[in-house]
């Protein structure tokens, strides 16, 4: 249960798989899986590591992108993330439990295997390495963070409020509960427009009754508003995180963050 990966092309009976982001989103398309993973475990963190330097952009260390003119924020006291490829900035609470990472980092859910399943760029982690696991054979643990946010490509989807519900319900798969022990629900995407310009399409994810396998297995939710990005490609923002767990990320703080999406000229 962690972050960091991609969302591959065979994942649960009648989803939507958008495969691929960040590197090959013209070689990409949606596509449908038939076949569950049956050997897949809950969410193996992974992390892409960046191409670029960490903080191509300038600015402090907290907040690669905070140089940036459109960096600053719209909720008083928050610290915005900035996703240039996607042309969107929302904002995040300005606290030690988030850290806003690199626009050059990917992270998501992959398998047990190594299999990347989910990803989304231009990060930011809600409690960092919140709890970790021993992994035998391994020196080093398996460690999972409360939850995340960021942006990510769509292409392939039929429509926006499409991409909204099949995104949302990819991460809470991939992330929560990929031997499909507990119950996922998806709302129906509704019109969605923030208080700052950005329209689209938002739908929301949760699985509950998650079979517990280790003290770091917990159940989760996902939130996505779809929109059109400024060159017509659909594009999506996705914030995942645990629920059921001591410090989980309220509801009212992600519709805070929600609120927050605005759009970036190109360029920006």
């Amino acid at each position: 249960m962690t972050a960091t990966a991609v969302v591959a092309a065979a994942i649960v009976v009648g989803v939507v798989v958008f495969s691929g982001d960040d590197k090959d989103d013209k070689k990409n398309t949606a596509q449908e899986s038939t076949n569950p993973s049956a050997s897949a475990s809950s969410g193996q963190p992974s992390t892409q590591k960046p191409s670029a330097p960490d903080n191509p952009r300038g600015g402090d260390s907290e907040n690669p992108r905070a140089a940036d003119p459109a960096a600053k924020p719209v909720i008083p006291g928050w610290k915005t993330v900035i996703s240039a490829k996607r042309h969107v900035a929302f904002d995040v609470p300005a606290t030690e439990d988030w850290k806003v990472e690199s626009s050059s980092l990917s992270i998501g859910f992959e398998s047990d295997k190594g299999k990347p399943l989910v990803i989304m760029s231009s990060p930011a982690k809600y409690k960092q390495d919140a709890c970790s696991v021993k992994v035998e054979g391994s020196t080093e643990p398996d460690t999972s963070d409360l939850g995340g946010v960021g942006t990510k490509g769509a292409l392939g989807a039929k429509s926006e409020g499409s991409a909204a519900e099949v995104e949302a319900e990819n991460w809470v798969f991939a992330g929560y509960d990929q031997k499909q022990t507990g119950e996922r629900k998806v709302t129906k995407a509704k019109p969605f427009q923030s208080e700052h310009g950005l329209k689209g399409y938002a739908a929301s994810a949760t699985v509950t009754g998650v079979k517990k396998d280790n003290k770091c297995t917990t159940n989760g939710k996902a939130f996505t508003v779809a929109y059109t990005d400024v060159n017509g490609d659909y594009a999506l923002w996705v914030l995942h995180a645990a629920t059921g767990t001591e410090g989980e990320l309220p509801n009212e703080t992600i519709e805070k963050i929600k609120s927050s999406l605005r759009p970036l000229k190109s360029g920006s």
